[in-house]
Formats: C-alpha cells, structure tokens, sequence
C-alpha cells in the first residue's frame, strides 16, 4: 500500500493538551477559559509551592470538567514538594511532570506521589530509558529532545516493555515539527502537540486544531 495512501487511512485526529504558561493565578483562569474547546490543559508551574497551589485551584475553578495536568519543569525538592501534593488531590490532576531536577531521579523514591508521574528532562533519550523505569509512571518523548521519529518509536516500543506509559510532547515550532510528532502520538497515552498555537505564523499547508484534538493532513508531508 503506498505511505500516503496508508497515511490516510491510519492517522486519527488526537486529543492534544493546551498549555497556559506560569503566570498569575488571576491571569491562568482566564486563560484556561479561553480554550473553551479544548478538553485538556497543562498548566506550567515554577515551584513556588503557594503560588503554584493557587494557580491549579484557579484553573480547576475556571475549568471544571477539563483533564488537567501539571508540569512542575524540575521546580521542586524533597523539602518543598510536600505543600503541592494536596492540591493535586483536590483539583483532580491527571499527571504531574518532572518535579525534581534531572540527576535527582532517585528523590522519586521518597515520596508517595498521589498522581501518576511523568519524565521530562529525566529521560533525553533511549539510552536513558532504563533508569527511569520504577520511578516514574510515563515519559515524555520530545523528537526535538531525542533525535528524530525512529529514536522517539524506538523509546516508546520499549517504554511499553518496560511497563512505562508514553506521551509526545513538543519544544515549540511549525507544523513541521508536529508532523512527525503527530505519527508518534498514534501510539501514545498522552498527546501536547500545540506549539504552532502560539506561532506568530505557521507554514501552509498546516496541522490543524478543532475540538481539542489535533489532525495533520499528509499535505504537510509533501
């Protein structure tokens, strides 16, 4: 069967997450109100342990039937993590990613996350997958972080043998970046694939965004 042909009948549009950045919590809520058609938001975190309770109280508040996940970006330590923790409880947040900073994986161990756990920074690429296995529940594969789409497969084939759940992520960039990202996310438990969102201008022809998901058309293969 020829690619494109295959492409087609294969590739489903994903659900995709929609990132509000740190910012005040009386700010985020809005901003979690205006993508009123997404049904999954990640709201980044600084590690400001009061802060960053208020900010998830503020979103859940604003969307109260979203999947809502939380990216800690390495913020937090042994000695603040504590304070978060509740909140996660109570705003029902579906995943918390990296919470400590990368070398500090074994921190993991003595701590009873409440929530499943994701890899970031902890995890750049298949050598690095093994480690990671028993202290975190998924990994975030970022094609910009760890080569390309064979690595990014290769990770998640072997993160399902090692009983790892897998998510696609992204570092920004144009629907050519999502592309291939998008071929991964077939395979994926987690999908956050809006860098164009916050471009100034993607290329054409484009991914494209409606109801929350994310399609891309093998006219932006070609």
């Amino acid at each position: 069967m020829p690619l494109a042909l295959a492409y087609r009948l294969e590739a489903r549009p994903l659900q995709t997450t929609f990132t509000l950045g740190a910012a005040a919590p009386e700010t985020m809520a809005p901003g979690a109100r205006a993508y009123a058609d997404a049904g999954a938001l990640k709201l980044k975190l600084t590690g400001e342990a009061s802060l960053d309770v208020a900010r998830i109280r503020a979103v859940r508040a604003a969307r109260p039937g979203a999947w809502l996940s939380v990216d800690a970006n390495q913020g937090y330590a042994l000695d603040t993590i504590a304070e978060l923790l509740p909140a996660l409880v109570d705003c029902r947040i579906v995943l918390l990613e990296q919470p400590f900073a990368r070398g500090r994986e074994r921190d993991m161990c003595a701590v009873d996350f409440p929530v499943p756990t994701a890899a970031d920074e902890s995890c750049l690429d298949l050598t690095e997958l093994e480690r990671i296995a028993g202290l975190f529940d998924m990994v975030n594969i970022k094609l910009d972080k760890c080569g390309g789409l064979t690595e990014g497969l290769m990770i998640a084939k072997r993160a399902r043998e090692l009983g790892l759940k897998a998510m696609v992520g992204n570092m920004g960039g144009s629907s050519l970046a999502m592309a291939p990202a998008f071929v991964l996310g077939q395979l994926c438990d987690v999908v956050d694939l809006d860098g164009p969102t916050i471009l100034a201008q993607d290329c054409t022809p484009a991914v494209s965004y409606r109801d929350g998901c994310v399609a891309c058309a093998v006219e932006v293969w070609r």
